[in-house]
């Protein structure tokens, strides 16, 4: 039994591991069309991530129509399609060909010397190619952000060997992977971070994103205490036709690194929600943001 269960396993990620190098080869428009239709599809089968996607659409636009939310939402679930499709692609491209993808001028002053011991945070949501703007802003220097490695040793090692092409160093999600963006941001190295995952509650704090109140990290605010460190908002539009990418970019006050959590994190909240409005059909909105509910907030999720 056991060994039927290792050549099973070894046989799937065999064909994983085939179907991603068939991505990473197609052209980057046909690819693109190939992760849409899958998440058409998976509008039109009102599957799960249909229907948290019109939940939190609900929530964090009250104002709008239901037609309108219900395009968002289709919209939202096909760019997520894309981002499944396109990873395998993007890691493959190499510096020069993510470089040649971006469609404006270097984004949040990568270019731009900083002063001895300044980091530099990427805080990138999950909005837009948020892979594109890790593999690209670790090509000009390095990077280090955490990552929670794959069940499937195999995927693993090649997502991780792919990324650390550009100069992207991947942190283990655990307190390993804290000291080492600790140790990073000491050498005043860059550090990409992303600020609209739900944490333990332990490493959290409640405030409102959109109206609502959402569970928020504080690992920004922690590692920004008592420091000047630079820190960027922003994310990359994924561009029609698989043309490329377009920043959006916000430059963060002193705010987000408040000694108080609370604050803190309220302004991260609201940068995150200024960028989701500037695109909010290239936004994840199939994550449950708003679980776990503060006490005395019901599920949005549940029925």
């Amino acid at each position: 039994m056991f060994a039927q269960r290792v050549q099973r396993r070894r046989l799937r990620d065999r064909v994983l591991g085939w179907g991603l190098w068939v991505l990473a080869w197609l052209p980057l428009r046909v690819n693109h069309a190939l992760g849409g239709t899958l998440g058409w599809v998976a509008w039109q089968l009102h599957t799960r991530a249909a229907r948290v996607a019109l939940s939190n659409l609900e929530i964090c636009f009250p104002e709008q129509t239901v037609d309108w939310r219900k395009r968002v939402a289709r919209r939202s679930l096909m760019e997520m399609g894309k981002s499944l499709t396109e990873a395998p692609w993007l890691w493959r491209a190499g510096p020069e060909r993510l470089r040649s993808l971006a469609a404006r001028e270097i984004p949040c002053e990568l270019d731009v010397p900083r002063p001895a011991g300044q980091a530099l945070f990427l805080i990138a949501p999950h909005l837009g190619s948020w892979e594109f703007a890790g593999l690209h802003a670790a090509s000009f220097g390095p990077l280090t952000s955490l990552y929670s490695p794959l069940r499937e040793p195999e995927i693993d090692r090649w997502i991780q060997e792919a990324r650390a092409s550009t100069g992207a160093r991947l942190a283990p999600a655990r307190r390993e992977g804290l000291r080492q963006l600790q140790a990073a941001r000491d050498r005043g190295e860059m550090i990409g971070l992303l600020p609209d995952q739900s944490p333990r509650r332990a490493t959290g704090t409640f405030a409102p994103f959109f109206g609502r109140p959402a569970l928020t990290m504080t690992l920004l605010p922690r590692m920004l205490r008592g420091r000047q460190d630079r820190v960027w908002f922003a994310f990359a539009e994924r561009l029609p036709r698989g043309r490329g990418y377009r920043y959006h970019q916000i430059l963060a006050g002193p705010e987000v690194g408040n000694a108080d959590p609370e604050t803190a994190v309220a302004a991260i909240n609201d940068l995150v929600e200024q960028l989701v409005r500037r695109c909010p059909e290239q936004y994840n909105w199939v994550y449950k943001r708003f679980q776990p509910s503060p006490e005395g907030w019901p599920d949005p999720y549940r029925g």
